[in-house]
């Protein structure tokens, strides 16, 4: 059978089921509200054909419309769904229909019985969301032309080019699980055909998102030393996930040749990479989310955004559900899944998803050289559910098929996508530390910050336990809401030598922000197991003399915490690792007592000194205890967590084409396995596949800061 025949065939059967599905839909929807009625069958079948040529007439319409924004697309592709419905409704023969309510509620029941029916015989949501694109690059792949592939998505005649899929929190042992419960059958079958090879990557701390997908992206990590962080220059909290905090971190990172320089697309990623496009991208969202026209094909679809909506809700009440069933059945350790978390999960687990795959989708479909998206759905689950729960493994369900889908719409695209997946870290189990100790973080410190000095066995009031000193060059602090702070400048608290001021005059100064607000005397943030106390009216960080001198049992009480493994504190021109039964030099190596960091590994020394050098480090860092299974206590109000040490956080995926090789060279020794160690090491490998695949011709050059190849 000729390639042309075949994509005819697969047309018509495509158009067929369109006609079928959508017919079922409005009749059952029509039936359900009072005020619509239909007379015959033949006219649910036209009222159906006229709402698929309306739609196939008025998308390419609003694409070329001048919409602003998502906003503007989302009022115009809803605008046109109503209008469409109701001008069929309305006129077509055959059929009554009373008031716009009544069309709103035929839009949204139809959405719903179309998505039950696509789940009934098993046909994807996301097949759904795409359909249209789909059929529209195998229109164009399907009849032989010089320069384009025949149907099937072959390979000669197609430039290349690379999708690379983030899956956010996804451990390199978490995937062998997803694998082994038939839960992961794209990547399963990627990997037993040996199209693709699978290989861990050491996510350093902090293992968080801001900072390995600025390393992913951009080649560096020194800009964020956690999801947020006490500012001393800026005297506020610096907090990623707020455009314009994420947008001063890229400024400073970004060289101009990014990952996604030289005509790259961002979807929905944390930085943009130095793409072209950016959509739904967090450090370029203070000047829109993308082009409006990007985002109409989406929200104009028939029955989709109603489906995703419909699907949205669902997700929520699941989410009650599943939390319920935890509680019920005693699993532990679990957290509380209440408030607005079943909300944010089923936006990011639904409409977000499916908008996402949609702009993803047409980024292919468009010839994109190089895309880049980022999937956090596992990655919020795991966070309340448990990284192994079944919940959290069947959102990896969910994302294995929207890969498969993009590997379905990358086979007949302009160009031959070589599909890499990789993981910014993973994530691991444990009770939290309010759980273990009965007190939060904060409390803990704020107690300890008021005791005297612990007694040794001689009665003696020890004050060199919370030594510590050293200047850090960046700062780590992940983000529970429970350490929002709001934004101050800081005090004047130096002299023009840069020496502290004393007396009361000084700590009123210090009290003091601009305009008379207080700044707090302390900031804890914790960000997993990885927690930083930062004295927030020092105008420097506090060495570990000055802090045992002020707070002689903050240091020692926080190291014999059950739930504390770790105090690293600088001391002079050392860095010390305090331990309820030794401490440990991160410089030299020496240890007195037992070593507090053998439980951690071989990178613990390494990680942990580069995060206290980091500038706007906390005064004091510490690491939850872990436990022989790799359980840790996170320093906030997740079951799963990430961002320090211990468990499968560190241990980030790679799934990469087995045609692009990682050579053993770039990799380092990890506790007996070699692996890729840092999301710098991986970003320069991508680049160097980008190189490869000849897509970074168009990058200029690095002195030229901030420009890109167009």
């Amino acid at each position: 059978m000729s390639p042309a025949w075949t994509a005819t065939t697969a047309r018509l059967r495509g158009a067929l089921w369109s006609l079928v599905s959508t017919s079922a839909g409005l009749g059952l929807a029509i039936w359900a509200v009072p005020g619509v009625a239909v007379r015959a069958p033949w006219a649910l079948l036209l009222a159906a054909l006229a709402v698929g040529v309306g739609d196939a007439l008025l998308r390419p319409l609003l694409r070329r419309a001048a919409v602003v924004g998502v906003v503007g697309a989302l009022v115009a592709g809803v605008g046109a769904q109503v209008a469409l419905v109701g001008a069929v409704l309305t006129w077509g023969p055959g059929i009554r229909s009373g008031s716009w309510a009544d069309v709103l509620a035929v839009l949204v029941l139809a959405a719903v019985v179309m998505a039950a029916g696509h789940w009934l015989v098993g046909v994807q949501d996301n097949v759904y969301v795409v359909g249209d694109l789909l059929q529209r690059a195998r229109r164009r792949a399907g009849l032989p032309r010089p320069g384009r592939a025949a149907a099937g998505g072959g390979e000669a005649g197609r430039p290349p080019g690379m999708l690379v899929v983030v899956l956010d929190g996804v451990a390199r042992p978490t995937l062998d699980h997803a694998v082994q419960a038939g839960l992961a059958p794209t990547l399963a079958r990627w990997l037993g055909t040996g199209s693709h090879r699978v290989e861990p990557w050491w996510a350093c701390v902090p293992a968080t998102t801001p900072a390995s997908t600025l390393g992913l992206l951009h080649g560096t990590t020194d800009g964020v030393p956690a999801f947020r962080w006490w500012s001393r220059e800026a005297g506020r909290m610096v907090v990623t996930n707020r455009p314009a905090d994420a947008a001063a971190v890229e400024a400073r990172a970004s060289d101009g040749r990014g990952l996604l320089a030289g005509g790259g697309v961002a979807v929905s990623t944390m930085f943009s990479g130095d793409a072209e496009v950016s959509l739904l991208v967090m450090s370029r969202a203070s000047s829109g989310l993308g082009p409006g026209q990007t985002f109409v094909r989406f929200f104009s679809s028939p029955f989709v955004l109603g489906r995703a909506v419909v699907g949205t809700v669902a997700e929520a009440l699941k989410e009650l559900y599943q939390g319920w069933q935890q509680a019920a059945r005693g699993v532990r350790p679990r957290v509380p899944r209440r408030g607005w978390y079943p909300v944010l999960r089923a936006v990011t687990n639904v409409l977000l998803r499916d908008l996402t795959t949609s702009l993803v989708a047409e980024q292919l479909v468009r010839g994109a050289p190089v895309v880049c998206v980022d999937l956090p759905d596992y990655d919020e689950i795991a966070h309340h559910a448990g990284p192994l729960r079944p919940e959290a493994l069947r959102a990896l369900e969910g994302l294995d098929r929207v890969l498969g889908l993009w590997e379905q719409v990358g086979a007949v695209a302009p160009r031959r996508y070589e599909i890499v997946v990789v993981s910014d870290h993973g994530q691991s189990l444990g009770a939290t530390f309010e759980q273990v100790v009965g007190r939060s973080l904060e409390e803990e410190v704020r107690r300890l910050m008021a005791l005297p000095a612990p007694r040794d066995a001689h009665g003696v009031r020890s004050l060199a336990a919370g030594a510590g000193r050293r200047r850090t060059d960046d700062a780590e602090a992940w983000g529970p809401a429970n350490a929002a702070l709001h934004a101050l400048r800081p005090p004047g608290a130096h002299d023009g030598a840069g020496r502290m001021l004393v007396g009361p005059d000084a700590d009123e100064r210090r009290r003091r922000g601009p305009g008379g607000s207080v700044l707090p005397e302390v900031a804890v943030v914790g960000s997993g197991n990885l927690g930083m106390v930062w004295f927030c009216r020092e105008p420097r960080r506090l060495d570990g003399s000055e802090v045992a001198a002020r707070w002689p049992a903050l240091v020692p009480g926080l190291a014999a915490n059950p739930a504390v493994g770790l105090v690293v504190v600088r001391d002079a021109d050392d860095v010390v690792a305090h331990g309820a039964g030794g401490t440990r030099s991160l410089v030299t190596g020496r240890v007195e007592g037992a070593d507090p960091l053998a439980p951690y590994g071989s990178r613990a020394a390494p990680d942990l000194l580069r995060v206290v050098r980091l500038p706007e480090a906390g005064d004091l860092v510490l690491v939850s205890s872990v436990d022989a299974t790799g359980g840790v206590h996170a320093f906030e109000g997740l079951v799963g967590s990430h961002g320090g040490l211990g468990g499968a956080q560190n241990e980030a995926l790679l799934v990469h084409p087995a045609g692009l090789a990682v050579p053993d060279d770039e990799r380092a020794d990890v506790d007996g396995r070699r692996m890729l160690v840092g999301a710098e090491a991986v970003h320069r490998r991508l680049v160097a596949w980008l190189t490869e695949l000849g897509l970074r011709d168009g990058v200029r050059d690095p002195s030229r800061r901030g420009s890109v190849g167009r």
